[in-house]
């Protein structure tokens, strides 16, 4: 430790500043001291990074995934705020030296027993990170901290933050790399995409070091460029390893990522820990003596410069924002003769266009007046607009198709709704995929351009049924491109956990309640204007998205530039088409028919086969760690369980409002009102000011309880009721409820993911919802197959409310099953606030 020097604050954020600990490739940092005492690692970054817009909203998404990890082997994030003048993080301050000093300087190389159980700590300590989906990528002795019951890594995701920026790159300053000389990945140094294996590679190079005290390759003795070619090409030397940790050492350092262990399994290699300390007696003693500096260490005032007399006739200056001043390079080896990373093998810079947004003030960018801040409410302007787009689109036709059929003399409404529901299931992980490879904005541009022009051909269609169907397909095709990519803006645009909860609220409110909401305008359109005409009234809405779309961040989200998974978009595609089209099929000719069971059976082992490929292909569509979450698994399950209930809830109440109760489109649609305000209030002042404070989990649950409380309700409709004492109540307490749950369950599911694979994570949930809203249309049309046919007009209507009453008895129990789910697999510890503390904590 260091005594603050004059130019360093006295105070950042929270935390009273006591003294300098160091300074690396980020910036520097500090010891400090909260309120209440917590002693914490305050870091700081450059003044060059601060002043970088896309480094501030990148650094903020890491460091909030950064607080998602959990391991007993890490130092955890405790505080941070990425929009001050000078970006800042705090995480728990562990009293001990590096692993470095204790290697270089204090002791040496370390026993075998040492480093089997270093190579254990570190191994759980990267199954942590890489559970967070992070990747370290600078896993080096100087970011594993020595204390007397084990090793602790730091510093996990901060590095990724400096990477690949575009412009004026972070890795094209001379001696400047993403990663350290000796520490490297042969991929990281190539520049390709990385992986978790990536992480495995380096743990082996430091269980290198903590064995023989030399880096590896000889990073010391030669130049850059020499070094760089030796880690790409060569074997490593590991004379000195101990004989029974070759092997895994050697496993760790193979050149081909995919032969290399997992940390799990590293782990388990290494579990069996020798009786007694981890460390010898002179590493423990050495430790000792730091935490008693540590206690007695005093922080000096920094000495103040004598200030000089003002002058009254001058106004005084306005102060000037604190910034941390440079700290040395985080390597400095001899410099390539390009002044940026190694010909042929360093990560070369990244083009206009690439991984990183272009800078808001790039000439030509629609947005070069927008702050990152504005950027993303945009995004999320867009993708509320272009979700509602599809949803409007969907409702226009179901309330245009009978007034077609009369007047126009169409087959029946099956080929238009099935070919629909199975062109835009089929195409939304490709939408997702695409999402991913392309970027969400450039996928949001193609979608809506597409989209507006299968709305227009719809209007055109005439009295062809099937350039009708052909425009079905396309609205469906285009529509799978826009809903993920909007998904995917909003969880990628926003990561800070209040903010969050605002934008998860807002969004939710069209995925969820959607259809309601767009119903009224569909029904007064259709009785308003001609059937066919009415066909147009999505174009204007497709088209004002798409004026506002420009003006998003450019982005390409792959780091390295991603690999197109074709096998697994035709297995997932596959998979989902068959599905919904059995679903179809059931629904028009019921579950006994050879139709219905081939597609559906055909669909599951597509699925099945989709998702082991998955966990084997080399650059997965759908990256297996985005479903071994517990709490995405289980809020992709609550959602379709949720979506066959809530489809078949709206679709029993618009027929029964309209053929029991006889009210028009238009006004069916003004009676589902309530309901809509009553999912914007569930979803926009209760879930999405709860969400940064509440468990998921509880949130989930309890909102779709109180769904299924109102389709309890419900189900006492009567051929002779009234709207206010039949529908009303249970309508308002189910869309209260819908509103509740659907904010958490959207933020849960593409929580944690990479934002190179939110597009896949975004398709993975528009997936889930779409079969579970074929699941409730097949549930209803199979409630009424099952039921006598009657005859007698006088009895039409309690067929009917008996048809409805038993579908929502359906919809009730799948709803209470989701909430199930949600309160048994999503987590239900307290959320985490801005300050990486829980919610209501004062310290």
């Amino acid at each position: 430790m260091d005594q603050l020097i004059v130019e360093d604050p006295p105070r950042i954020g929270p935390y009273r500043l006591i003294a300098r600990l160091g300074a690396g490739g980020m910036g520097l940092v500090y010891l400090g001291r909260s309120e209440g005492g917590r002693t914490v690692a305050v870091k700081v970054v450059q003044a060059e990074y601060a002043g970088n817009p896309e480094f501030r909203r990148r650094f903020a998404r890491e460091v909030a995934a950064a607080r998602r990890v959990g391991g007993s082997w890490t130092a955890a994030v405790l505080d941070a705020d990425p929009e001050a003048a000078v970006p800042w993080v705090a995480t728990q301050y562990i009293p001990g030296p590096d692993l470095h000093t204790v290697v270089a300087k204090d002791f040496g190389p370390l026993p075998e027993h040492s480093v089997r159980t270093l190579a254990n700590r570190l191994a759980l300590a990267l199954q942590a990170v890489h559970e967070a989906g992070l990747i370290h990528r600078d896993l080096k002795p100087s970011n594993v901290l020595v204390t007397v019951d084990g090793p602790r890594v730091i510093d996990f995701g901060i590095a990724r933050a400096m990477d690949n920026l575009a412009g004026d790159s972070l890795l094209t300053h001379t001696g400047m790399l993403i990663g350290s000389a000796g520490f490297m990945s042969p991929e990281q140094v190539r520049g390709l995409e990385l992986t978790p294996a990536s992480d495995v590679f380096c743990l082996g190079a430091v269980l290198v070091y903590a064995a023989t005290g030399r880096l590896l390759f000889g990073a010391a003795d030669t130049g850059l460029n020499a070094h760089l070619f030796r880690v790409a090409e060569e074997e490593a030397d590991l004379t000195g390893v101990p004989e029974e940790l070759v092997g895994l050492v050697r496993a760790c350092l193979h050149k081909d990522p995919a032969r290399r262990p997992t940390p799990g399994q590293v782990a388990e290699r290494t579990a069996a820990d020798q009786a007694g300390e981890w460390l010898p007696g002179a590493v423990l003693a050495q430790l000792g003596r730091h935490a008693a500096e540590l206690l007695d260490f005093a922080p000096a005032m920094p000495a103040e410069p004598p200030a000089e007399r003002a002058d009254p006739r001058v106004p005084p200056a306005r102060p000037e924002p604190w910034l941390p001043p440079p700290p040395p390079p985080g390597y400095a080896p001899t410099a390539p003769a390009d002044s940026g990373s190694a010909r042929g093998f360093g990560p070369p810079p990244v083009p206009t266009g690439g991984w990183a947004a272009t800078p808001s003030t790039a000439p030509g960018n629609p947005g070069e007046s927008a702050s990152p801040s504005a950027r993303r409410w945009r995004g999320l302007v867009v993708a509320a607009l272009a979700q509602l787009a599809v949803v409007f689109q969907a409702t226009v036709f179901s309330a245009a198709l009978p007034g077609l059929q009369a007047d126009l003399h169409l087959s029946g409404p099956g080929p238009y709704f099935i070919a629909h529901a199975v062109a835009f299931g089929a195409v939304l992980l490709l939408g997702g995929h695409l999402v991913d490879l392309l970027g969400r904005r450039r996928t949001m541009l193609i979608g809506l351009a597409g989209f507006a022009a299968a709305c227009a051909l719809g209007g055109v269609a005439g009295g062809s049924g099937g350039v009708l169907v052909a425009a079905r397909v396309l609205q469906g095709v285009f529509g799978a491109l826009v809903t993920p990519a909007g998904l995917a803006l909003v969880a990628a645009g926003f990561t800070e956990p209040r903010a969050r909860g605002k934008a998860f609220g807002i969004y939710a409110v069209f995925v969820g309640g959607g259809s309601a909401l767009a119903l009224p305008a569909s029904g007064w359109l259709v009785q308003g204007l001609a059937s066919d005409v009415a066909l147009y009234a999505a174009v204007p809405l497709a088209v004002i998205t798409l004026i506002c779309a420009p003006g998003l961040a450019h982005d390409r989200p792959a780091p390295g530039g991603a690999r197109p998974d074709v096998p697994g978009v035709l297995l997932g595609s596959g998979a989902v088409a068959a599905l919904l089209y059995g679903l179809g099929a059931a629904e028009t000719y019921g579950w006994g028919a050879l139709g219905a069971l081939i597609p559906v059976a055909v669909g599951a082992v597509l699925l099945a086969v989709f998702l082991w490929w998955q966990s084997r292909s080399p650059a997965p569509l759908l990256p297996p760690y985005v479903l071994q979450d517990r709490n995405r698994a289980g809020s992709l399950l609550a959602l379709l369980l949720a979506g066959a209930g809530l489809l078949a809830l709206f679709l029993s109440v618009s027929f029964y409002l309209q053929y029991v109760l006889g009210y028009a489109p238009g006004a069916t649609g003004l009676l589902l009102l309530p309901m809509v305000a009553a999912v914007v209030i569930g979803s926009t002042q209760i879930s999405g000011r709860l969400l940064h404070r509440a468990a998921p989990g509880v949130l989930i649950a309890a909102g779709l309880v109180l769904t299924a409380a109102g389709l309890l309700l419900l189900t006492g409709l009567e051929v002779n009721g009234t709207y206010e004492a039949q529908v009303l109540p249970g309508t308002i307490l189910a869309g209260l409820g819908t509103g509740l749950a659907f904010a958490p369950l959207l933020a849960t599911a593409t929580d944690g993911v990479a934002p190179w694979h939110l597009g896949a994570a975004a398709a993975a949930v528009m997936t889930a919802h779409q079969l579970g809203e074929a699941v409730g249309g097949t549930v209803l049309a199979a409630v009424f197959a099952g039921l006598p046919r009657i005859g007698s007009q006088d009895a039409v209507s309690g067929y009917l409310v008996s048809g409805y009453t038993t579908t929502l008895w359906w919809a009730f129990g799948g709803v209470l099953l989701a909430a199930l789910v949600a309160g048994l697999t999503v987590n239900a510890r307290p959320a985490r606030s801005a300050a990486g503390r829980p919610a209501g904590s004062l310290r």
